[in-house]
């Protein structure tokens, strides 16, 4: 990416910059991972089938997609980046002030008990952080040398696995109160208002400390190619169902992880937020993990960090939820789980395709031993789901922009656009648990990893086919 800092790759990170540019990616998780106990919540107090409580997450995700359509064809009609009118910093300013007035919309909605209204709020939600992630990555990625923009996004990634993993347990309290057996039933359709009224109040703080804040002034000149000629690229057109695919499958297993709870092991609304937490905090194990290098250590503190970074980031879950007051004694054996990710981390070597492959294939593993087991196994085997999901993003997004050329800011906007998996993929696997049952129907996420398994092959040869190596490296380089 070409930027107005002409010097950028040779400077070191801005590390005060970044630490500003980052705080909203915490935001992202933490309003995505607290729709999981929104979606319990309204099934019982709206009285809604299973599919009609998904969309909760259609409305929030199928906003990215119209949010990357809207920024699309603005960008065509210009002939250039629309952010380089405004800049990063106020895109991310605009997208916090509208995300705002989503959450505000909850307090009419509450107080009629208007479903869609409520949906509407959180659509705009969406439809404003599509606008920041437009503006944010790119931002942290020109904050220092492009060629370490990768590490800047996982550190980033794992503050935003640390919003998912705090939301559900801060929004449960928030709603429910205390742990009781009877914190379900006393909670009401109005205990949404006082949380997301803070929330929109945050919004806003934040969008101040951004406008005031020093930021470097950065935009993109590059310009946008008229039509679309990314799509002819395989490698893009076949992440697009990737990207759809691995937003749709970790949004699905975490979403209907309530109902499961519900159903299998006898727990109301108030009773699962650290079984939710532990889904999203395993995103951040994983994720954390990939950050470490972030910090440029060296190769055997590398291998060291890579064992014991996982471990504390459970560490923090732990904490979190114990503070919250929650039981998570019969959790301290999830660290089976970790391990065989670890073991997973150490045998992809870095290396996208087959980092992707791998973590694929051992979702395909967790969720079919989940389907054919009982009990704790099932449970923390779907909880897993979360560990498979935990590097894909950077996987699939590096491998299906790499070779576009001119094509590649296109390319990347076709991406975010995918996004929208998380609106559709959910209601699925919703409609199928109305008609054969919670449990059977995380064969959909089988499907889904099957899909990233295959990709990870397929995208393999596409690249080698052009001339790109990606197999001597950690990332992607360009053969030719």
């Amino acid at each position: 990416m070409n930027t107005s800092t002409a010097n950028a790759a040779k400077q070191p990170t801005n590390w005060a910059a970044l630490s500003i540019v980052i705080s909203v990616f915490f935001f992202w998780g933490f309003v995505a991972a607290s729709n999981s106990i929104l979606i319990p919540l309204f099934k019982e107090k709206l009285s809604l089938s299973q599919t009609q409580a998904q969309l909760v997450d259609m409305a929030f995700y199928f906003a990215y997609f119209v949010g990357s359509v809207i920024y699309l064809l603005v960008g065509q009609a210009m002939g250039q980046d629309p952010m380089n009118k405004v800049g990063y910093k106020n895109g991310v300013v605009w997208g916090l002030l509208i995300s705002a007035i989503g959450t505000l919309l909850f307090y009419p909605a509450a107080q009629m008990e208007s479903y869609p209204i409520m949906l509407s709020g959180l659509f705009i939600v969406g439809l404003g952080f599509s606008l920041q992630q437009t503006a944010a990555q790119p931002f942290a990625i020109a904050l220092g040398d492009p060629s370490t923009g990768a590490q800047r996004l996982n550190l980033a990634g794992g503050l935003n696995n640390f919003g998912t993993t705090i939301g559900p347990v801060i929004v449960s309290f928030a709603i429910f109160g205390a742990l009781s057996d009877d914190a379900a039933a006393n909670a009401s359709i109005q205990s949404v208002q006082t949380p997301y009224l803070v929330l929109g109040g945050v919004f806003i703080l934040v969008a101040m400390l951004f406008w005031f804040s020093k930021l470097p002034k950065i935009v993109s000149d590059e310009k946008i190619e008229k039509g679309f000629g990314a799509l002819k690229y395989p490698q893009l057109s076949f992440g697009m169902l990737a990207i759809f695919l691995y937003v749709g499958v970790e949004v699905s297993m975490a979403s209907n992880l309530g109902e499961y709870l519900r159903v299998k092991e006898g727990l109301d609304s108030s009773q699962i937020s650290h079984y939710v937490s532990l889904f999203w905090a395993s995103l951040m194990v994983g994720r954390w993990s990939a950050a470490v290098a972030a910090f440029n250590p060296s190769k055997t503190w590398a291998m060291i960090l890579k064992v014991i970074v996982p471990f504390i980031a459970f560490a923090v879950f732990i904490i979190v939820n114990m503070m919250r007051g929650s039981d998570v004694s019969d959790l301290y054996d999830y660290v089976i789980c970790i391990a065989v990710m670890i073991v997973a981390n150490f045998l992809s070597k870095d290396k996208p395709a087959r980092q992707l492959l791998i973590f694929a294939l051992m979702g395909v593993a967790f969720i079919t031993v989940g389907l054919l087991a009982s009990g704790k196994v099932t449970l923390y085997c779907f909880i897993a789901g979360g560990l498979c999901c935990s590097v894909l993003w950077p996987c699939i997004f590096s491998l299906g922009i790499s070779g576009l050329g001119k094509y590649t800011a296109q390319g990347s906007a076709f991406l975010i656009a995918m996004i929208m998996g998380g609106a559709v993929v959910p209601v699925l696997q919703g409609y199928v648990a109305d008609k054969i049952g919670i449990k059977e129907s995380y064969f959909v996420a089988i499907i889904c990893f099957a899909y990233l398994a295959w990709y990870g092959i397929k995208v393999k040869k596409v690249l080698q086919a052009q001339g790109l190596d990606f197999e001597s490296t950690g990332s992607v380089k360009a053969g030719h």
